[in-house]
């Protein structure tokens, strides 16, 4: 990357055909790694309720605890997008709040535009927010938000009746004026579909590999916490053995008097 990464140029990169690469992060030493990675957009996940917090859920993650952690993600990024996902009951509640809220990813944070979840139920959300300047990524199918409503994590779109309901989330999510949509736990067939028939771009997680672009969470590709991996998830090193193994070495070093050498 040369450059700053804008909104302009995902729809370029959907129309040229090219795979968008985005991951959470979380802190300003994860955003160094994910961006010298090449890794376009960060995403401040409230996935850090999970990963970082130590909560159950996403949904006990609070707006102040997401942007400390967004502007964390800001000053450790210098070209990437960095994109703050607002916790639930940050824009539910009214379309006043929702526009408070999210103007301070970008006021106070430096962030480049915000995440929410839903589509139909959302427009009005979503189309305010873009009226008034905040880019916004929208984000169907499972969504963890809704996860007690749902009764658990599953997949989404198995059903003509729920298929018909995401196409429509989709449409409603672009007609809004977001620039992408992240389309979590949906069947690799619909969510082929669904990219093939929105002009922005589709950015999938546990989708299949037929969208614009996809999503992981950083601390199952790296192993950070040592927990159950999920599915869809790839781990690609393993820095909770490791990082156990050398805190172990320099415990028994300090216990054997052999750390910090003398002179």
């Amino acid at each position: 990357m040369d450059k700053r990464i804008t909104v302009r140029d995902f729809a370029n990169l959907k129309a040229r055909g090219e795979k968008i690469v985005m991951i959470t992060a979380y802190d300003a030493c994860q955003a160094r790694w994910c961006e010298e990675a090449g890794c376009q957009i960060l995403l401040v996940g409230d996935s850090m309720g999970n990963t970082v917090l130590g909560y159950e859920t996403t949904l006990p993650v609070t707006l102040e605890e997401s942007l400390l952690h967004t502007a964390a993600v800001r000053r450790g990024a210098r070209k990437a997008m960095v994109i703050g996902d607002m916790p639930f009951m940050s824009y539910q509640i009214s379309l006043e709040e929702a526009i408070r809220n999210a103007g301070r990813y970008l006021k106070e944070c430096g962030a480049d535009a915000v995440k929410l979840e839903g589509g139909v139920t959302m427009l009005p959300v979503l189309r305010r927010l873009v009226e008034v300047g905040i880019p916004v990524i929208g984000h169907i199918g499972l969504l963890p938000q809704s996860v007690l409503k749902d009764g658990g994590y599953r997949l989404h779109g198995k059903n003509s009746e729920e298929a018909e309901r995401l196409r429509k989330d989709a449409l409603a999510v672009q007609e809004a004026g977001a620039f992408a949509v992240v389309l979590e736990g949906i069947p690799a067939a619909l969510s082929s579909e669904i990219t093939a028939m929105l002009t922005i771009p589709t950015i999938g997680i546990a989708a299949g590999p037929h969208c614009d672009g996809q999503v992981q969470v950083i601390a199952d590709l790296l192993n950070l916490g040592g927990s159950y991996l999920p599915r869809h998830a790839k781990m690609y090193a393993d820095f909770y053995q490791t990082a156990v193994a050398a805190i172990k070495q320099y415990s028994q070093e300090v216990r054997e008097g052999s750390f910090p050498a003398e002179g």
